[in-house]
This record gives structure tokens, sequence and C-alpha cells, in this order.
């Protein structure tokens, strides 16, 4: 049987059946019928540091080819028509590619090449067409293109420029007084290519404290009216942000000058002028300029004042005590300070209230409880007598209490006054009461002055020449008579004595004080028996500071110039502005002192001008300054020589006396900063270096007081030449303390004098040592020396009489608390005390001991003597000595009562000693004592001192050449 063949499959069931058998993916042979699709215009942003482009819509390509899907299982896919292999961008030097991200989907990304600038192109547009990946039924290809779609992309900006501005700085000049809208304005640009990043939202001036605003455009204004005198140009630094907050890289300089409207005035000074002391006069205003407006002037009157009332006493003035300043001034001896700096002898003002503010000034203050007592001998007026008083005072406001300043009145019993000088409100009283006389007729006793200065609160000086039936007082040197006088009759006659105050006034009595002064005093004396001359008196209120015009030959024609006797005031006019003007700008200010009080000076200008036009003439402000004066350098003053040394007893007994100070030096040093020269002078390292240098000035004050017991005037005292401090105008005032040396002198003067103050002790049997203290001073206390202290012992020698008598007196006993022990050159080695000699039944054994001990000393000088001529003899033949005598621990203790030798064996030594002196081999034989003071003496004057201590002293020991 034949069997009939099975139908031949198509091709596309075998394939069919081959991809379900092989895994469920089965293609199918498809035509490429169909090309890919796209949006016909894309928009994309791309950032400069970024490459991804985002596109909107995004980048997909369609394919109508694409296969079917049959099952989730597997899928059927024909042919790859329907897959996008690839874009295609077209156009010029498009920085951009497409890629495929999925065939099968036909998604793509745009990306950029390389980096992009804003700044550069800002946009791109472009082509761009998809491509599928399609065959033919043979296989070849038969790739299908897209239509071409438009692709527009743009790039972001990233705020990388930081503005800057147009110019490099900005000027602007504006008058003086007026307030602007804008005054400049001030430009930046960006790079940046965004608007938001490109634009300059703000601008800010970063100099602070300035009277200047800027808006968000740029545009500078002033916030108040500008002052030329104040400031001639402003410097502003400007910075801008862009709208992205980024500031400008640098900012801008704006400078603004000031340019003033003409206002009438003084131009081209300094309202701070610095003195330094010592310099001399210094120029105030040596570049002033009066600006007139050009308005027609027909004469300038000017006033400079110097403010001084707040240094010392009114002004700078020498500090030195009150009499020491009479006698500068050429006032004649015999002034008593009432109210002197607190001192030894001088007590009477301890524990009254100073006020320490016033440079080294004495000023004392009364706050209406205190006063002070006036010892009785200090000072003593006779009304009959011209007398002067002389005081420094500083009241306050009106008061109708009285206060009095000086009053002298019953000690006891009763109330009367002898003598006062008070204030009553504003007015200046002087009491004078006649003594009582055989007559009784009314004569003045009470004068009146009615005075502003009185109350005014400022410093003044006050002088009462008082001669009766006249007393004529003078204030900052001016006369003033009184206005009003009242007489009265003598006192009744009694014998109560007197009692001196200052600052109240004692009733006798009611045993209290009254009428108690409000306010300072300052330099309060008396002189009796002769009236203070005009001339002194001047001098006395003469500051020593003040301005001071000295004119050239050929400037300040036709010029006036005025002062007030305080030189603290002067006065220039005159009808040539420009001759004003050279005479101004020689003005001033001068201290004389070498020591100034540091600190400000006040200085006012005014000035008056008169125009020929007067109703349009010009009004000049006041002009306010000051002068610094610098801190002086501080003088140190120094005191050397010899600090201890001594002496025979006899010289202390002797007439002439020991002086203390021989050798004294006193000398005065500053200390200045010295900066370094050359190359130093920039390197930091580099230190400035301290130079001493020696000065000259005067001293006022010399005090020497001893140390320990106060002087005893029964056996000893301090005495001076009397000659030469009279001839240097010195005084000098002793105590049991000491002596103190014043007056204005030359530290060589005070050398000069306390190299001739001697000691004394006509008693110096029972006297070792006596201590002394130094200290010198200036501007009354200001500058102190250091304290030179001298230390002078006794050398106590018997006598050989007193040897005889005491071997053949009865023997007395030492006190063993008492007992001294001598050297060789008779120095106390044991005890620092006085010994003490006392009777007692003491046996003979000191005295033969004693004598055994004479006995020995002269044959040692014997042995001595021939020890030297064999010395001399060994000399000769060439040998040198094998040992000598080792003497530096030699002491020989004695009883200080006995005498050492008798006077033949002291004969006999001086004799040995000018034989070896013509042998021209003998060395001069110095004592312990002279050893000692002459390390601290000069060597010029050693030989002779060394001579005269070898006369005084009796007991010598010559062991320079012992030996054996």
């Amino acid at each position: 049987m034949l069997r009939r063949p099975a139908p031949a499959l198509a091709p596309a069931a075998w394939l069919l059946l081959a991809g379900l058998l092989c895994g469920g993916r089965v293609w199918a042979a498809r035509a490429n019928k169909h090309k890919p699709w796209l949006e016909p215009t894309y928009h994309g942003i791309v950032t400069e540091n970024d490459n991804a482009v985002l596109l909107d819509p995004p980048l997909i390509a369609l394919d109508k080819d694409a296969p079917l899907r049959f099952a989730e299982s597997f899928e059927v896919t024909v042919t790859k028509e329907g897959e996008i292999c690839g874009f295609k961008i077209h156009g010029q030097n498009v920085p951009f590619d497409a890629v495929v991200v999925d065939k099968s989907t036909g998604e793509g990304l745009i990306r950029s090449t390389e980096k992009l600038d804003c700044e550069l192109q800002k946009d791109y547009t472009f082509t761009i067409q998809a491509y599928d990946c399609g065959q033919g039924p043979d296989g070849s290809a038969n790739t299908k293109k897209s239509h071409k779609a438009t692709v527009h992309i743009q790039v972001n900006d990233v705020n990388e420029y930081a503005p800057v501005f147009k110019e490099k700085s900005y000027q602007a000049t504006v008058v003086e007084g007026k307030r602007y809208d804008s005054i400049l304005r001030v430009e930046a640009v960006d790079a940046d290519c965004s608007p938001q990043f490109s634009q300059i939202c703000s601008y800010e001036i970063v100099t602070p404290d300035v009277p200047f605003t800027v808006d968000k455009d740029g545009y500078i204004k002033n916030t108040e009216k500008l002052n030329y005198g104040k400031k001639h140009q402003y410097k502003l630094s400007v910075t801008a942000y862009d709208c992205g907050k980024k500031r400008a890289t640098e900012d801008v300089l704006v400078k603004i000058s000031i340019k003033p409207t003409c206002t009438p005035g003084w131009q081209g000074w300094n309202n701070r002028v610095e003195y330094e002391p010592g310099t001399g006069a210094l120029a105030l205003f040596p570049s002033v300029h009066l600006e007139t407006c050009d308005e027609s002037v027909a004469s300038v009157q000017v006033t400079v004042e110097l403010e001084t009332s707040h240094i010392g006493k009114g002004c700078d003035r020498d500090t030195y005590s009150e009499k020491s300043l009479h006698r500068l001034c050429g006032a004649a001896s015999g002034a008593t300070e009432l109210l002197p700096s607190p001192s030894g002898s001088l007590n009477w003002t301890v524990g009254l209230p100073t006020d320490n503010g016033h440079d080294s000034d004495q000023v004392f203050e009364f706050n209406g409880t205190q006063a002070v007592r006036i010892p009785d001998g200090v000072v003593s007026v006779n009304p009959k007598e011209p007398f002067t008083i002389s005081v420094w005072m500083r009241h306050g406001p009106f008061s109708r209490k009285k206060e009095t300043i000086l009053c002298s009145s019953d000690r006891t019993d009763m109330n009367r006054h002898h003598y006062s000088l008070f204030v009553h409100g504003c007015r200046l009283v002087f009491l004078l009461r006649q003594e009582p006389s055989g007559e009784k007729q009314y004569r003045p006793a009470e004068f009146h002055w009615k005075l502003d200065q009185v109350c005014d609160e400022e410093w003044h000086h006050y002088v009462l020449n008082v001669e009766i039936p006249r007393v004529t007082l003078y204030v900052d040197g001016a006369s003033h008579e009184p206005f009003s006088m009242t007489e009265d009759y003598p006192l009744h006659p009694s014998k109560i004595e007197t009692q001196l105050v200052v600052g109240a006034c004692w009733q006798g009595g009611d045993l209290h004080m009254t009428q108690f002064f409000r306010g300072d005093l300052a330099g309060l004396t008396i002189r009796s028996g002769k009236l203070a001359d005009k001339k002194v008196i001047d001098c006395l209120y003469t500051c020593k500071e003040g301005l001071d015009l000295q004119v050239p030959e050929g400037s300040g024609r036709g010029v006036k110039i005025q002062a007030n006797p305080s030189q603290s005031e002067l006065t220039l006019e005159g009808e040539d502005v420009g001759e004003v003007e050279k005479a101004m700008q020689h003005v001033a200010y001068l201290n004389a002192r070498q020591f100034p009080t540091p600190g400000i000076r006040r200085l006012k200008l005014t000035s008056m001008v008169k125009c020929f036009n007067e109703g349009a003439c010009i009004s000049v402000p006041p002009v306010d300054g000051y002068v610094m004066v610098l801190q002086p350098e501080e003088p140190k003053i120094s005191l050397s020589g010899v600090h201890h040394f001594a002496r025979a007893a006899t010289e202390f007994e002797s007439s002439a006396g020991v002086f203390l100070f021989p050798e004294l030096r006193i000398i005065s040093t500053i200390t200045r900063e010295v900066e370094p020269e050359g190359e130093g002078d920039e390197d930091p390292t580099v230190q400035e270096s301290l130079v001493s240098e020696e000065i000259v000035h005067d001293l006022d004050t010399c005090e020497v007081t001893v140390e320990g017991e106060e002087l005893n005037p029964e056996q000893e005292s301090l005495e001076v030449d009397m000659t030469c401090l009279q001839h240097n105008g010195m005084e000098v005032s002793s105590s049991d303390l000491g002596m103190i040396f014043t007056g204005v002198d030359t530290m060589a003067s005070y050398e000069e004098v306390l190299h001739l103050l001697r000691y004394r002790n006509w008693h110096s049997r029972f006297l070792l040592d006596r201590k002394f203290k130094l200290v010198c001073s200036e501007l009354n206390g200001r500058y102190v020396s250091n304290e030179f202290q001298v230390e002078v012992n006794v050398i106590h020698t018997a006598n050989p009489m007193e040897h005889a008598n005491h071997m053949a007196a009865q023997p007395q006993f030492v006190h063993p608390e008492h007992h001294s022990f001598v050297d060789l050159s008779g120095h106390n080695l044991a005890s620092p005390h006085p010994f003490a000699v006392v009777p007692s039944t003491a046996t003979v054994v000191i005295v033969v001991c004693v004598s055994f001990l004479v006995f020995m000393i002269i044959l040692g000088v014997f042995r001595i003597r021939a020890a030297h001529q064999r010395t001399m003899r060994d000399q000769d033949a060439g040998k040198e000595n094998e040992m000598d005598w080792d003497d530096s621990a030699l002491t020989i203790t004695v009883n200080p009562m006995e005498t050492y030798e008798d006077q033949h064996s002291e004969e006999e030594e001086e004799e040995e000693e000018e034989e070896e002196s013509e042998d021209g081999e003998e060395e001069d034989d110095v004592t312990s004592a002279e050893s000692e003071s002459s390390e601290e003496e000069e060597g010029e004057h050693g030989d002779q001192q060394n001579a005269n201590r070898q006369q005084q002293q009796q007991l010598e020991w010559d062991d320079s050449t012992l030996s054996y």
C-alpha cells in the first residue's frame, strides 16, 4: 500500500517550531517597512560644569516595525527592524553627541563632548535623526532613518566671576556745609552670562564711621554736612555684590575732597603743641594765616591767652621754700616762715593737711576746723616798727563769717586781738592794735579792702607793707589802697603773753579757737624791721612760664603789642593783616624752669576785625588749643665720699674738731634713651640703650643727722665755718638731731660748705664711734639724694704721765661687761660699747702683767732692729731669707687705760725709722686704722694723711722686715 507523503511545512512554521524548542523566543523574518519616528522639537538644559543634557520631551525614537509580544513566557521576534540602533546629530561644530540607551525602546540621551562656557555661548540649536537596525529579506542592510528633529539646548550659568569696578578709583570734590543727593556714582560689572549672576544687586561702603552712604545703583551721598576744618578729604573703600551674593575681588578707592566755603578765621595752626623742657621758646603758631574772604579790613586785634591757673599757685613757679625764694628775689634776710615744710625743728605743721597736687609746692589746706599754733620765739612783731606780711591764698565763695588767716591774741584771761589778718565776705581786713602807751589817742587800727580776688577760688599773692599809719596792700603785684579805715585807742597795759595762730584765732578768755579759715594757704612769712620792695614783690609773683614775643627786624611793622604782668595774656593790634600774621607767627611759649611741672596749658585765641564797611564786616571765631609740657628727665642726686675713717681722740677734743665730709662729692645725673644708629634702626631685635649724663643744677637743702643717741650739747657739737656759709648765701639751723643747711645754691657751693663741717667732742674718753647721715634735696624735696652715711671711730692713745700715775695709784678693776680689746692701731675689737673703769680691790697681778707686757714690747723692738740689720747683711751676700715672720694674726691685748710705752721708747723708734729711711730699704708701715681709711680715700691725699696719723699715734709696730 502506498503511503501518502506528509505535506511540507512552510519555512515560517519551521522557524516557529525551532524557537519554541530552543528557549521560547522566536524571530520571525519580516521586511523593514517603516522609518523610526521622533518628536519634531526638543528643548534641553545643560549646566556649565556638567555634560548631561536634560531634554523635554525625553529623546525616544519609535518604529512601527517593532515585534509583537505573544505571551508573557516568551515573545516572538520576527526581525531586528523594530530596534533603534543610533542617533545622528547634524550641524556644524556642535559640541554634543547622542547615544542609545535602550535599542528596543528607542530611548537615547544627548551629552556634551567638551566643557561648555555660558559666557562664550549661551545656547545651541541643531537637528537629530534616529535610524533603526533593519535588514532586507536576503539579510542585507536595510536601515531606515527618521526625519530630522530640531533640538534647542540652553547652557545654564555658574556664578564663577566676581564683580569688577569699571574704574580703578573715583574722585569727587564737594563744598562744605551742604548735603548732596548724589556726589558721584561707582559702577561694577560681572562677566557671568546669566541675569542672576551678571547683574550687580548692591554696593557697600567698607570704611567705618564716615558720613557717607551708597545705594544699590552705586550713587554716593553724604549723610551730614561736611566741615573742611574737621577734615579736608575722606577716603572710602567701596565694594559690590552680584545677585548671587558674590563680592568684588577688589574694593575700589573713592576720594571725596572737601572744599571750604570762604569762612573768615585763623588757618594753619595746630591745636596741640608739645613743649620739651629746656628747649627755650617754642613758636605756637609758626604757619598761621588769617582768612578774611577778600573783605576790606581796616584793623585787626588779636588776644592770646595762656591758662595756667591749675598749675601750682596759678602758674609754674620755682617750688623752693619761701625764705629761699625771698633771697633769690633779692629780699633782705630776716623773713620767718610760719608754714614751713615739716622737719625736725620746724614741726608745728605736722598733721596739717596738704594739697599734693601742686608738684613740690607746700600748700596747706584749711577746712574750717584746723589751725596751728606758732611756737614762742619763732617771730616777734613790734607795731612801732615797719614789717611785712606775705602769703599765697586761695579762698572760696562769699561767706558772712570772719575767717582768720593770721592772729596774735592774748594767751589767757582776755580775748584781745593784737594784730590779725582775716577775710570777711569778699573783703580782706587787717587789724593792728596800738600797744599800751602814755598817749591815749585814736590811730588807724583796722584796714579794709574790697577785692574780687578774695572770693574767686583762684590763687593770688598778697603782700602787706605795714608802717603805721600807712598800710599798703599788693595783690599779684598791683597795689591797692584800703577803701575804709577804722581808728581805735591803744590796748590797756597787761602782762599777758600773746599766742600767734595760723588758720584761726585763739580766745584766751574762753580758751578755745574761733574764726576758722576755709581755703588754701602757702608761703606765709613775716619780716620785721623792713618793708618789701616793689621789685621783690614782682619777682615773687612772676611766673616762670608764659607767652613770649620776639619779633625780628622787618616783621610786624606797625603792630602794637601789650602783655599783662604775668605774661599769660598777649594782645596784638595792627592795620595790616599781613604784618599781624607775621607777628603772630613769632608768639611763643617759654618755661624757664629746669624741671617744669608737666601737663596741659590751655590756649585761647580771640580776634576782633574792623572793616571799612561796618555793615558787612566779618566775624572771626575763637581758636582753642593747648600746650603739652612733657615730663622732664628726673635727676638722680648722688652723694659719695669716705664712709668710714678713724681719728685720734685728741683731734675730737681740739678746737678744730674732725671734718666729717672731707672728700664729699655731689653730682646729679639723668638717664636718656639713645636709639641705635645705622642698620640697627630697622632691626626690631635691637633695643634702645640707656645713657647716663651728668647735669648741673642747684640744691636748696642738705640735712646732717646723727644716728643713734642725740647730740649732747654739754660735750659734743657740730660746727661750720660761718664765713664760708655767709659767702655762699646759705643759712644753717642746728639742734640735738643734727644740722640743716638751706638756701638755693650750686652743688659745688654745698660741697664747699660740707667739706668744712666739723664734729667736736671734748669728752671723747668714753667715745668709741659716732655715725652721721647726710641727705640733700632740690626744689623743696621734689628730688632727694641717696643717704650718705659716715662712721668715724675714735682712736684712744694712753698718755705716758697717766701710766706713771696708774703705777703709783691704787689698782683699779675693769668691769667685765665693758672691757675692751684693741689692736695695734687702737681699734676696738671686742666690745662696741664704751668701757667704764670703776674703783675696786683688784690685785697687783694685773699691774705686774701689764708691766711685763710693756717690757716684752721694748724687747721686741730691739730684736726687730737686730733682725733688720741681719737681713741687710744677707741681702748684700745675695742670700734670700728662708722664713719670714707671719704677723697677719698678731694681736696684743692690753688694758686700754694703761700706757703702751713710755716716751723714751717712742723717741728711739723715731730715730730708728729715720735711719732706715736714709738707707732706702724700709717700706712705709700702715696701721690697720690707716689702711681702712686709705682704701676709700683718693690716692692724692694718702701720703699726707698717713704722715699725720703717724705723728698722732704713739704706738707703731714695724714688722715689715721681721724674719728669723
